[in-house]
């Protein structure tokens, strides 16, 4: 077998809408989606929060985003705005 075999990489984009943009190269990505409840079926909206690396400051509070995982850029920062 080859050594330098390429793994196929499943990235998962999640779209979502910049909520604040007050940091340096830095927004904050609010992504809703729906959850199911374990016993009562009932399903209800959750918004996840992520910190996403914008090298350029470009995105402004309100526009709709796609954010990808990348290597962690500092503590809280491990997406990047695509």
């Amino acid at each position: 077998m080859e050594k330098n075999l390429e793994k196929n990489k499943i990235v998962i984009r999640k779209k979502g809408v910049v909520v604040s943009d007050k940091m340096d190269k830095t927004v904050i990505v609010a992504v809703a989606g729906f959850k199911t409840h374990p016993k009562y079926k009932k399903k209800y909206k959750v918004t996840e929060r992520y910190k996403a690396h914008d090298e350029e400051n470009k995105y402004k509070t309100g526009d709709v985003v796609e954010i990808v995982p990348c290597r962690p850029v500092s503590k809280d920062k491990s997406y990047k705005v695509v």
